[in-house]
């Protein structure tokens, strides 16, 4: 049953649907799961994958299917809204259907963008589980990652006070000699405060800790994170986890989480986090949540894991890209499949009309405030001139090799000229198109998408990587650079050419992968051009090095670690019914 989206808010709907949700028992039953399979948490439950992989090892993966989106307007394109959609319509259609979407962070949830759980009658359930913390995995990486600056400071601290022979004598300790100006690593946590992006700790006495400058970054930027959204297994997960560089010493040498001897531990902390968290459509088709990295600083995705195991249990598998085609399914395609072997059949590119208008010319769309007059009338000439995006993104997507599908994702405001000129020229580019109204309709309005995807996963897919491993760092930046972004060419600072020549130049670095750090609201660095720009130089100003992750992150833009609150917060509208005990105002 489709609930009335036009007059119920988002947590009222899943409220609704929550009623009948499927237990962890009934979940065992329907999905054919064994008894230790299944990790009981209240309402929902996580699931062991090494078990579950192991015993579907000889049973073949089902059909692999990506969702990304055009460049989006700072409210977002709908791309949970489309997964759950898609998922839900391809259960209608009676497929054996699952998929996996990231973990929100606790900082969009109360911040402006909302907790991510789709919308309308395309949602997962339960909402608040989902929303305020879920199994635990994001307080899980903020212990460990918040572990290693324990280690790291009070190391600091220690060799401070301490000569050679008293270190030790007392603790067993080798003096790391660490350089308090080169720290790279900070704290964590998983809200939007700017007030802590730059802080000063030990303040005090000499008992009170090393003085120094030092930072916050909201958890889901974690390198912690990243990790694990990429790993296979536990035993992966333990070996990353030795090799993070926290900071470097005072000849150059990175210093470790291996060499602080904290890795053990910090895996202590995660060991739950390893497995995903399963969940529900509001139709009560399975949806995995798993790892919750950020798409502009690191890969962007649902985990390695979550797939594995969706690609046994299921005959179409769902799965997310963080923001638009040029940095979600970039890596995507050339980072997490490398990493993975997996290969999708289809990608489903996300666009609205209104943001298609905002690429054509429109004015600002600023999150938290409302939409210009010019996105809710007709206005065909803004949106022809901002198809391009989109037809720029299909191009993406289809270097790759895979099959694209357009979701229209459709608004109320829409109207069917509109809908009608979108949909003319994306099958001029020789490219499937289907109206979207899962938001509206749940699965019922997402029959044509479903039936697109159902029948581009029937067509050869040729997939291959825009570059070889072998391809040094600066040569792979210059080709996204054109080939993704359309830019003519690359400029690097001297410092972050400097880094770059150095990780060509060290073997141990030979596979690590290429991470974009980009702006998502432009194909550019610079977030106020929109549409498809022409004539323009990608400026990269830094390069991170996450050698847990392997990861080489050029840096291009300003990109902020840790969010600000805004002035007007989602947090302000959320809370308890005292009577029943029941979360409201999430959306």
């Amino acid at each position: 049953m489709a609930y009335d989206a036009t007059k119920l808010k988002d947590w009222q709907i899943a409220q609704g649907a929550e009623k009948n949700m499927p237990t962890p028992e009934e979940w065992k039953e329907k999905l054919g799961l064994e008894k230790n399979e299944v990790i009981h948490y209240g309402r929902i439950a996580k699931l062991d994958f090494l078990k579950i992989v192991e015993r579907l090892k000889d049973k073949p993966d089902g059909k692999y299917i990506d969702v990304t989106a055009i460049t989006p307007t700072p409210l977002g394109e709908g791309k949970s809204t489309t997964t759950l959609g898609l998922i839900e319509g391809l259960g209608k259609r009676g497929e054996n259907v699952g998929g996996c979407i990231r973990q929100p962070s606790g900082g969009p949830t109360m911040n402006i963008k909302g907790t991510a759980a789709g919308g309308g009658n395309a949602l997962l359930i339960p909402m608040t589980e989902f929303s305020l913390g879920l199994t635990g995995d994001i307080d899980g990486i903020t212990n460990a990652h918040n572990l290693a600056m324990v280690a790291l400071t009070a190391r600091m601290q220690h060799e401070a006070n301490y000569g050679d022979e008293e270190l030790l004598k007392l603790s067993h300790m080798q003096r790391l000699n660490i350089d308090p100006r080169r720290v790279e690593m900070g704290w964590v946590i998983d809200f939007c405060a700017q007030s802590l992006r730059n802080i000063i700790i030990g303040l005090g006495g000499q008992k009170d800790g090393f003085m120094m400058q030092s930072k916050f970054g909201i958890t889901v930027s974690s390198e912690l994170m990243a990790i694990l959204s990429i790993v296979r297994d536990l035993k992966d997960l333990r070996e990353r986890l030795d090799k993070i560089i926290v900071a470097y010493d005072r000849s150059g040498k990175p210093v470790t989480t291996g060499d602080l001897e904290v890795g053990g531990a910090m895996c202590a902390w995660m060991r739950n986090a390893i497995n995903p968290t399963l969940m529900s459509t509001a139709e009560y088709q399975p949806v995995m949540v798993h790892a919750g990295p950020f798409a502009n600083i690191a890969v962007g995705q649902s985990s390695i894991i979550a797939d594995r195991i969706g690609l046994k249990m299921f005959d179409y598998h769902v799965t997310e890209s963080g923001f638009g085609a040029d940095i979600g399914f970039e890596k995507f395609w050339n980072v997490k499949c490398r990493f993975s072997g997996l290969t999708p059949n289809a990608v489903v590119i996300v666009a609205t009309v209104r943001a298609l208008k905002m690429h054509g010319g429109g004015p600002k769309v600023v999150a938290g405030r409302p939409l210009p007059r010019e996105y809710e009338e007709e206005n065909l000439g803004l949106l022809e001139t901002g198809v391009a995006n989109l037809l720029h993104h299909i191009k993406n997507v289809k270097k790759s090799g895979a099959n694209p599908v357009v979701c229209i994702n459709s608004f109320h405001t829409d109207t069917k000229e509109e809908i009608a000129l979108v949909r003319r020229l994306v099958e001029e580019s020789n490219t499937r198109c289907a109206l979207g109204q899962h938001w509206l309709k749940g699965g019922e309005g997402a029959l044509e998408l479903a039936d697109a995807v159902i029948d581009a996963c029937q067509e050869k897919v040729d997939f291959k990587y825009l570059y070889p491993l072998e391809m040094p760092l600066r040569e792979r930046v210059s080709l996204i650079a054109k080939e993704i972004y359309g830019a003519d060419g690359v400029s690097w600072t001297p410092d972050a050419e400097a880094k770059a020549k150095e990780a060509e130049n060290n073997p141990a670095m030979a596979d690590f992968a290429t991470m974009m750090v980009k702006t998502h609201l432009s194909l550019t660095h610079d977030p106020a051009l929109k549409g498809v720009p022409k004539g323009w130089i990608l400026p990269v100003r830094d390069l991170l090095i996450f050698a847990g992750a392997k990861f080489l992150c050029p840096c291009t833009g300003t990109i902020s670690l840790l969010p600000g609150t805004s002035s007007n917060p989602a947090f302000r509208r959320v809370d308890v019914d005292t009577n029943t005990g029941e979360v409201t105002g999430l959306f």
